[in-house]
């Protein structure tokens, strides 16, 4: 080991870097165990790759300090645990500010997931269509979810159900056909839906109605 307070050369380096690796599966296994409870592998493997990250960073200054950190593996695997779980990174600590930040889901009590490959909100047809959307921001595409979800669910039994075949792309005469409608019935209940949308969103935003 080095000398207090010496900064390792390449020899002494190597050496440390010997050492280590002889108590990094120890490290590695304590890791598994303590993030066994973290459902996504990639999220586990890469809090454990901190984890190790840390270890090594600690075991390289307790080696310029003179202390040999052989002699306690599980205590510099523990904290170092105890450090990736509350935000600790190598390159720093986690923003509390960010939403992905498995701290500030911790502390602010919320979680983030994907959007669900179908949806179950069967009265909005068109909700399926987000999940490829790479353009609308994802708060907006949430807005609209509830917002039009809301909407449908205002109008009549018949309305709604028109408007939802013309949604799906069923032609008008189909639907007219369908619902016993006259064709230019359809135009107009077209154009109703079209101004009642107009009214609900601008009302949803705070704007006069």
């Amino acid at each position: 080991m080095t000398t207090r307070n010496q900064r390792p050369n390449q020899q002494s380096l190597t050496r440390l870097q010997d050492a280590f690796v002889k108590i990094l599966p120890r490290i590695e296994r304590h890791g598994h165990v303590y993030f066994r409870n973290v459902r996504c592998p990639a999220r586990r493997h890469e809090y454990v790759a901190e984890m190790v990250g840390l270890c090594w960073k600690w075991f390289v200054r307790l080696a310029e300090r003179g202390l040999d950190a052989m002699r306690f593996p599980s205590a510099l695997a523990s904290f170092a645990a105890r450090a990736v779980n509350s935000g600790r990174r190598l390159c720093g600590q986690e923003n509390l500010r960010d939403v992905l930040s498995r701290r500030a889901q911790q502390r602010r009590h919320f979680c983030v997931g994907k959007l669900p490959d179908c949806t179950t909100l069967s009265s909005n047809p068109l909700a399926d269509t987000l999940i490829e959307n790479t353009r609308t921001p994802p708060d907006e595409q949430a807005a609209f979810r509830l917002d039009f979800a809301a909407w449908l669910a205002s109008l009549g039994d018949r309305k709604r159900r028109v408007a939802e075949d013309l949604m799906v792309g069923e032609r008008p005469t189909d639907v007219s056909n369908k619902h016993g409608l006259s064709q230019g019935r359809i135009s107009q209940m077209r154009r109703e839906m079209m101004e009642s949308w107009t009214v609900f969103g601008g009302y949803l935003a705070g704007e006069p109605s």
